[in-house]
């Protein structure tokens, strides 16, 4: 089913949550172990991340270091279709810009469709690590929109190769990313919203947003969509302190910010399970306000981590 005549037509809030794939050598049951406590709260969807490749250097001899690259989470497509299959979930694999030309993409999107997989989150990614700036592949894509518009395509049956006839339709079903206190690379949130709109007209059918930790940005940012004409479903996403370095590290990597009220009831923390408990109570009281307002979906950012998250669950759904 698609994830966006589910949200168009749900009468209550439901629950979904995203995964990271496994690092390299390491086993899918580690994904099953995130998976199986949340079972009971019967999720929308399960969304798989994509990582595009890293570049690392390596002793080459001679004092001289070689230039590797490496994809250090592979498998999303894989790794989705074992948990449809084991789960018969709704999986949304991430589709992202970054590390792929546009007939490498074609190729992902072919093995998705073959799969039966109707759902995916369409996101840029960030830049390769070590790079400020995101640079594309060569004949990649360098803004989401541009995606989204091939995988339209696709949905027309219109393929890359001009010379394909008689071309199979796919039926992708696209939620994008949005941003309640503006993507950090965008000049202001005015034209975040209107990058926003633009996404949405090429076809993304629902939004999830960046984590937050402050509910009334999340409110006011909806308003904002509202007002630009944007009237596709937004899904809230949360993501719970588990840390007692969180305060510190996910202002800089999501460019957001923390409430003082949290900042001072993580600081008086001992250790990170003290703060990891108050991460649960403060996404409980965002998740039981943003319910109380009648959003149609809460969506939780995991790491890998599940214990906390069926805490919040059990106290929201």
């Amino acid at each position: 089913m698609k994830v966006a005549d589910q949200l168009n037509n749900t009468k209550e809030t439901l629950f979904s949550f995203e995964l990271l794939p496994p690092l390299k050598g390491r086993r899918l049951d580690d994904l099953y172990h995130a998976i199986d406590p949340l079972i009971e709260f019967k999720p929308l969807n399960v969304n798989i991340t994509y990582h595009q490749q890293e570049s690392i250097y390596r002793p080459a001899g001679n004092g001289l270091m070689e230039r590797t690259i490496v994809r250090k989470r592979p498998g999303t497509v894989a790794i989705s279709a074992a948990i449809q299959y084991k789960y018969n979930l709704t999986v949304v694999p991430h589709m992202i810009c970054g590390g792929f030309s546009k007939e490498e993409t074609e190729d992902v999107l072919i093995d998705l469709h073959f799969l039966g997989m109707q759902n995916l989150l369409v996101l840029r990614g960030d830049a390769q690590k070590g790079y400020r700036d995101f640079i594309p592949e060569k004949n990649g894509h360098e803004h989401t929109i541009g995606l989204v518009k091939q995988i339209m395509n696709l949905n027309k049956g219109i393929y890359l190769d001009p010379s394909v006839e008689n071309a199979t339709p796919t039926e992708f079903s696209i939620g994008v990313a949005g941003y309640p206190e503006k993507h950090f690379e965008a000049p202001n949130m005015d034209e975040d919203i209107k990058f926003l709109k633009e996404k949405v007209e090429a076809g993304a059918e629902y939004v999830v947003t960046q984590l937050f930790y402050n509910t009334s940005k999340f409110f006011e940012f909806v308003d904002l969509c509202r007002k630009a004409g944007i009237t596709v479903p937004i899904i809230p996403g949360l993501k719970p302190i588990t840390t007692l370095k969180d305060v510190e590290v996910l202002p800089r990597v999501f460019h957001i910010d923390i409430p003082k009220e949290l900042v001072k009831e993580v600081q008086k923390c001992k250790n990170n399970a003290e703060a990891k408990e108050v991460g649960v109570e403060w996404a409980v009281q965002q998740s039981l306000e943003l319910k109380k307002a009648g959003v149609p979906a809460l969506h939780y950012y995991t790491i890998g981590i599940s214990d906390n998250i069926r805490k919040i669950a059990s106290k929201v759904f």
